[in-house]
């Protein structure tokens, strides 16, 4: 309690609040625009960073990685263009509520949702941080398979379309993933001699595709529909009644975003992934999943945040970064002379729970900012679809560009925006997809260094207790559906019998 309170006092410091407030400020604005992320805004940052003190170099980059994942939500529901990775299952039901006049209470909802995320990831970085990097140096490539196969599991439920369908659209992504050249074996797949494919498909410009230009050809197909909104329901905030309804969602989300951001690299994509089929799975309403849902807002907010937080702790404590934006902040920690690992735990305590200080200030900073501002984002919704889909347009041909500065990355989004188009309507959704593609090099990596290390004999899988935890999860994520349904009309027929014979 002495180094928090110590952490605490030193960030009150005018300049301390002033660079947490700027990137916080920034994080949000930056998140919010599509094919920008909080790992690009930090490296832009970081040179600058180099003429600050070392606590508050690191604070405003904390900062700016917290309201960075948050800002991605704004496009996400108010015109279906996650502007970070992490948003994408957002859009899922965020932006049917903004199609129905419900902006601002999509939005606050994230907001909140986010904000407790945060805060419960910083409270058990702060209590188990060095218990819980020694149990995520116990990964290796065979658990990152099974991690990844138990995510894959989830590709049958992961919305409301066909089940069948929906592993056909995750196989899909699976294949988009292979593109580019083997890392274990050298051969190019795919690539038809283009060289920006030889490192891969980027997946900004995929994720711009299926969600922003599939949705801006949908919009155009109906230019001569007439909306009726009611605009003051746009800027209404979430309900008390929407909280309490939400709120084990929220929690059970926290604890899936702190565990995947406590793995190395996975980073908050695949915890929001997650977090949002989780949410589905629990709920009471999870077939009306896809059509506006609160809960589909709450679950997937709340679990990339939480990994924001549960990232910190590899990356603090072991020198491991738990995603891209981590990796980014620990070049900052070495810059400033700072070792991260038991030596920073021991000898630097006070600068380490000035880290956690930021991050715990930036989360209540973009809750306010969040909570103000979404009375006034959710008036985007309300502008003429001839105004506002143009500039979107132009957005994504940035957004996608800025990636790799590549003409071939806006081609891949315009192919993506016609395939999104075209496949929904055969019913394909482009949740299934997205995972695929999350997925698909972790899955085939994992499984390659697995093999060399077991000696091709895939036996020796079950040798390693948390892949098999994984496996026997990924059965149970596929099989309790049907075989719960089988059970219930089992017991129909017996339990009409018995009536009949009484």
């Amino acid at each position: 309690m002495e180094h928090i309170l110590t952490g605490f006092s030193i960030l009150i410091d005018p300049m301390s609040l002033a660079v947490i407030l700027l990137g916080t400020i920034v994080g949000v604005l930056v998140g919010a625009l599509p094919g920008l992320s909080s790992s690009m805004a930090v490296a832009l940052l970081l040179p600058f960073t180099i003429y600050l003190d070392p606590v508050p170099a690191i604070s405003m980059l904390a900062a700016l990685y917290c309201a960075g994942t948050f800002g991605g939500s704004i496009t996400a529901i108010l015109i279906n263009a996650p502007g970070a990775p992490p948003a994408a299952a957002t859009a899922f039901d965020g932006y049917p509520m903004a199609q129905r006049g419900e902006a601002g209470r999509a939005l606050g909802m994230a907001a909140v949702a986010s904000v407790i995320g945060g805060i419960l990831s910083l409270i058990v970085m702060v209590l188990a941080a060095p218990a819980l990097a020694r149990i995520s140096h116990s990964f290796g490539p065979p658990e990152y398979f099974a991690l990844a196969v138990f995510g894959l599991s989830m590709l049958a439920s992961i919305s409301g379309k066909s089940p069948v369908k929906n592993l056909i659209g995750g196989a899909f992504g699976l294949l988009i993933a292979t593109v580019g050249v083997d890392l274990t074996t050298g051969v190019e797949r795919f690539t038809f001699g283009v060289p920006e494919l030889y490192e891969g498909i980027s997946f900004i410009p995929i994720l711009i595709g299926l969600f922003a230009i599939a949705e801006l050809l949908a919009q155009a197909n109906v230019r001569d529909k007439v909306l009726e909104r009611i605009s003051l329901n746009a800027i209404k905030l979430p309900s008390v009644t929407d909280f309490k309804r939400v709120w084990p969602t929220i929690l059970r989300s926290s604890g899936i975003g702190t565990f995947i951001g406590i793995l190395p690299a996975e980073g908050s994509t695949m915890a929001a992934m997650i977090g949002y089929n989780e949410a589905r799975r629990w709920s009471k309403n999870g077939d009306k999943f896809g059509t506006g849902e609160i809960e589909g807002i709450a679950g997937p907010e709340a679990a990339n945040n939480a990994a924001t937080g549960g990232s910190m702790v590899p990356t603090l404590a072991l020198g491991i970064p738990g995603s891209a934006t981590a990796a980014v902040i620990l070049g900052g920690l070495q810059i400033h002379g700072i070792r991260p690992g038991a030596y920073l735990f021991e000898n630097q305590p006070d600068l380490l729970y000035s880290i956690f200080a930021a991050m715990f200030l930036a989360n209540v900073v973009f809750l306010v900012f969040g909570l103000v501002g979404a009375r006034l984002f959710s008036r985007i919704s309300l502008i003429p679809r001839t105004f506002l889909w143009p500039t979107v347009f132009a957005l994504c041909v940035v957004g996608a560009y800025g990636v790799n500065q590549s003409m071939v990355d806006v081609m891949i989004m315009l192919i993506a925006g016609f395939a999104g188009f075209w496949l929904k309507r055969y019913g394909f959704g482009a949740a299934p997809i997205i995972m695929g593609v999350v997925l698909g090099s972790l899955v085939e990596n994992s499984l390659a260094q697995s093999m060399i290390i077991f000696d091709h004999d895939a036996w020796r899988f079950l040798d390693r207790p948390i892949a098999i935890g994984f496996f026997l999860l990924a059965a149970f994520s596929l099989f309790y559906q049907p075989v719960f349904g089988w059970l219930r009309r089992f017991r129909r027929p017996r339990s009409a019998a018995s009536k009949g014979a009484k």
